[in-house]
């Protein structure tokens, strides 16, 4: 594990720092020392790259966190139903990044698409053009330079919504059930019992996941270059994208180093953060008798900080927020605020009419409202997927003429039959499958080894490595895809792939590792002290005793890693250019041809894509949760 992650993630980053300092000029890379840094301060794409970046995080993260919550809570206050619906709901995470940017790409168009047609239908576009919320209708979602960062920010919440959900279910179920007993039997109020209860009991769960939702998508490459390009202009351009253009079109490696170096510190601020909320304190020094009053002062200083600290940051982001982006931020708070108003009033009716003694009422007034907030939750979630499936089944006249729109008629296998005509896409299909087998493989081989190692044996540098695999973990595809490009190259692995299979593990093996320390750490340890004093050694303890009690956060491994690796586009993007090494990602993406979309082929790949995946987390959902909750969460 070491030596992977190492040579994978450590060396390229050593070398990413020495290529920051260099420049190329014709066949002549020269030393520049600081020269790529301190072009950056007047570099306006950068700072553009940077702002976008921010933007892009902060909006998405506070949706997806309201959202998911909301989810959440609705779905653990269900009885019946709760595995389906929650099933439901974790499709788009689930689907491809690709299909997810095909689908909302076409959804979205101002001609073609059904978001302009069943808001005009239905009177809320004309009213969102009154309420000056768009500039004028029919609206041009990813073509209007004030819409198009809010469209991609809405894209990017339907992908993450799940996730949030997933990792608040867990958090929910570990709140005991006892305190909102007790609160109730004190007289608190739905709303109080929430802050009360709920919020204190998830606060470590939400931190850890807005934390690490907020890395993944400070650094999302994929989604936007696949929906815009970082267009119009460079409305919507990540640092990322700023990176990629110039190490890889312009050829300037020093330059694109410098750029994902740079946005290093922030990266590590937010790791630093994650460290911190997941390490485990095993012992609680008590402090001496002469120390005590320093302890109980320098304790409540800190407490106040730390209650004080989430007001004043949340204050920064949102001046921030204000000053970078004052359209978008009056149209998300008017958004926010609809939604916040609307449970609000819900709430406040069903604690009026149960303070009077109407509880068939208030069950009522609950049941209705949780009734059309997950309706309207699941229209949000699998419109876009049900539009995937009909269209896969529309012949070409139907695609381009708009007929039968919801229901294709008569239903046809002509976009699948002319997607395996037209394009490799069974080569790329076995690419993919190649690719992702192989990463899965690695990352549960070493993994699964060295998590053990990590969570039962005792050795120097046990503490440190742990931190570092961490690291590992979290470090961005960004910063990376430029060093082990001139790895490749050098290597001469590039347009094969074995470039992938050598690359993957970058983020495959750290993640596997890093869930299973928590899961083997929640295993009791006795049976395994058991299984020693039979007789066993320690590797046939692990053989016998661990892996079989690990199946779920095994099969959640699984899971994660083969759906990452599927799913894998920056990599594969920058890595692969020849059509037979393609994977199923790029694949996709290379068959759009300047403004000419086929849309009927790409419905048929987007659904042969999604397919075998959901099966998999369908068939392995109570796994997953589980390995969640004993890995992820309580680890």
């Amino acid at each position: 594990m070491a030596v992977l992650v190492g040579s994978l993630v450590l060396v390229p980053i050593a070398r990413s720092i020495v290529t920051s300092a260099t420049e190329r000029h014709g066949q002549d890379t020269v030393f520049v020392g600081l020269d790529n840094y301190l072009a950056l301060v007047g570099d306006e794409q950068f700072h553009t790259g940077v702002v976008n970046s921010f933007v892009f995080t902060a909006y998405a993260e506070v949706f997806k966190v309201v959202l998911g919550l909301s989810a959440a809570l609705l779905l653990h206050q269900r009885r019946r139903g709760r595995a389906v619906l929650t099933g439901l709901l974790l499709v788009p995470w689930v689907v491809p990044t690709v299909v997810t940017a095909f689908s909302w790409r076409a959804l979205l168009d101002p001609i073609f698409g059904s978001v302009n047609t069943l808001l005009t239908a239905t009177g809320i576009g004309p009213l969102l053009a009154s309420a000056h919320l768009v500039d004028s209708w029919p609206a041009g979602w990813l073509s209007d330079p004030s819409l198009a960062m809010p469209s991609v920010i809405l894209v990017n919440v339907w992908k993450g919504v799940p996730f949030f959900t997933v990792c608040f279910l867990a958090g929910l179920k570990a709140i005991p059930a006892d305190l909102y007993e007790a609160a109730t039997i004190d007289g608190a109020s739905s709303l109080q019992r929430f802050t009360h209860v709920t919020l204190p009991g998830l606060r470590h769960v939400l931190t850890v996941t807005v934390t690490l939702s907020s890395i993944w998508t400070f650094n999302n490459f994929d989604l936007v270059w696949l929906l815009t390009q970082g267009g119009p202009g460079d409305v919507t351009a990540p640092y990322v994208l700023v990176a990629y253009s110039k190490a890889i079109l312009q050829l300037q490696y020093g330059a694109g180093a410098a750029v994902t170096l740079v946005m290093l510190p922030i990266i590590g601020g937010l790791v630093f953060v994650l460290v911190r909320l997941l390490r485990q304190d095993t012992t609680s020094r008590l402090p001496r008798r002469r120390q005590a009053a320093w302890w109980i002062g320098a304790r409540r200083w800190a407490g106040t900080a730390r209650r004080a600290l989430p007001w004043a940051v949340a204050a920064g982001v949102t001046g921030l927020l204000f000053w970078a982006s004052p359209e978008i931020f009056w149209k998300a708070a008017v958004v926010l605020g609809v939604i916040l108003l609307v449970a609000a009033v819900v709430g406040r009716v069903v604690s009026t009419l149960q303070s009077r003694g109407g509880r068939r009422a208030s069950s009522l007034v609950s049941g209705l409202g949780s009734g059309v907030a997950l309706a309207g939750l699941l229209f949000f979630v699998l419109g876009p997927l049900y539009w995937i499936a009909v269209t896969a089944f529309k012949s070409e006249g139907q695609v381009v003429m708009r007929t039968d729109d919801l229901w294709p008629t008569p239903w046809t296998l002509e976009q699948f039959g002319a997607l395996f005509d037209n394009q490799p896409f069974g080569r790329w299909y076995l690419n993919t499958l190649l690719a992702s087998a192989a990463s899965t493989a690695v990352a549960l081989a070493c993994a699964a080894l060295a998590a053990y190692a990590l969570a039962r044996l005792r050795f120097r540098g046990a503490q440190g490595f742990t931190v570092t695999v961490l690291l590992t973990y979290v470090m961005p595809g960004a910063l990376l895809f430029i060093p082990l490009y001139q790895m490749l190259i050098g290597a001469r692995l590039t347009d094969s792939l074995w470039s992938l299979v050598v690359t993957y593990p970058t983020f495959t093996l750290p993640f596997a590792t890093w869930l299973l320390v928590g899961y083997f750490s929640s295993i009791p340890v006795e049976l395994e002290e058991a299984a020693l004093v039979d007789g066993c050694t320690r590797l046939q303890a692990f053989g016998r005793v661990m892996l079989p009690l690990a199946k779920p956060g095994l099969l959640a491994v699984a899971l994660f890693t083969l759906t990452n690796a599927w799913n894998e586009f920056l990599f594969a993007f920058v890595f692969i250019t020849k059509d037979e090494y393609k994977t199923l990602p790029v694949g996709m993406q290379s068959m759009i041809a300047g403004d000419v979309v086929p849309q009927g082929q790409l419905a048929a790949a987007s659904l042969l894509v999604s397919i075998p995946v959901v099966i998999m987390y369908a068939l392995g959902q109570r796994f997953l949760t589980e390995g969640l909750t004993a890995g992820a969460v309580k680890g």
